[in-house]
């Protein structure tokens, strides 16, 4: 990398969005060259980091997830905030990267200098994020963004991973479908910190209404992990309606967080599940780039795929080398 090109602790400071987008992907790398400047990068901007509000929307496709950001970040953008868009899209089989693309669907959002949208290959992690969100988190708000919003794919009861990184999590839900309830897992319910049913507009308010009450009583048997059930509200993206009240249950949220303490602790049990995750990376590396274990590893799937070993006796094989 050439030195007018090179991702600079003080490019990123600057709010310069193109060594911002670079560095990012930069994180998502498994390159042993890309993490370890994107550990020397970080290291440098830790202490501009962790100002911002992080907020992770997800949700079954069909809620309106995207129409939903655009109107909240343009809400948070006409009230003094700079606002970044995690998406985390899911990644082609084939190419890996992402399919989506959330710039063709949040125009008018992604047209606004205070606004960064990022899609991102979910390459095949569960739990919603991509391999670099916690580190874009980071560079984003060293970058200047106080409000850090992660879209995730909307996969369901696997959206668990993003739930250790933000400050709230929010459960965009639509009504009308038929199945407000069939198929939402009590755990999703017990991680969401607020839900929020989306396209209260037009004939479809009568239906919104009635999946508030049911989901009313169902959250009152669920036992939040924080001790309170989750508050619900309702919105029309298309509208615009109702955002704001949306934007005040999460400012209400957050500072019921910190007077209670548990917004430090929070923050704090995320460090150590990113310490968890980057052991984890590290200890794969390393046994993939082994070249001994490697070849083993090539002998036990020949083996297996000629029926000579089973699965756990292959494993054995490579797991047991010498």
């Amino acid at each position: 990398m050439s030195p007018s090109t090179a991702i600079t602790p003080e490019k990123i400071l600057s709010g310069d969005r193109s060594a911002l987008a670079r560095s990012i992907t930069q994180a998502e790398s498994v390159l042993p060259q890309d993490t370890i400047n994107t550990r020397e990068l970080l290291t440098a901007l830790m202490k501009h980091t962790g100002h911002s509000t992080r907020v992770a929307i997800t949700g079954p496709p069909g809620a309106g997830k995207s129409t939903f950001i655009e109107a909240f970040g343009n809400l948070l953008i006409s009230n003094g905030h700079n606002v970044a868009v995690l998406s985390i899209d899911p990644s082609s089989t084939r190419t890996h990267g992402s399919i989506l693309g959330d710039k063709t669907r949040m125009t008018d959002l992604s047209r606004s200098e205070k606004a960064f949208i990022r899609p991102s290959p979910s390459s095949g992690i569960t739990g919603g994020v991509s391999p670099g969100t916690r580190e874009a988190i980071l560079l984003c708000e060293a970058a200047g963004y106080d409000w850090i919003i992660i879209e995730t794919v909307g996969v369901g009861q696997s959206e668990v991973a993003v739930r250790d990184m933000v400050d709230c999590f929010l459960l965009l839900l639509i009504a009308g479908a038929g199945d407000e309830l069939q198929g939402l897992k009590k755990g999703i319910m017990e991680m969401a910190d607020l839900i929020v049913i989306n396209k209260d507009d037009g004939q479809n308010r009568d239906h919104v209404k009635r999946a508030k009450s049911d989901l009313s009583q169902a959250l009152r048997l669920i036992d939040h992990e924080s001790g309170n059930p989750a508050e619900l509200i309702s919105c029309s993206a298309l509208e615009k309606t109702g955002i704001s009240d949306v934007l005040g249950c999460i400012e209400k949220f957050i500072d019921r967080e910190k007077t209670s303490g548990r917004f430090l602790e929070r923050r704090k049990q995320q460090n150590v599940r990113w310490l968890d995750d980057l052991i984890h990376r590290h200890m794969l590396n390393l046994f993939y780039s082994g070249g001994a274990l490697q070849d083993q590893r090539l002998i036990a799937e020949e083996e297996l795929r000629s029926g000579k070993k089973s699965v756990f006796e292959a494993l054995d094989l490579v797991v047991n080398s010498k």
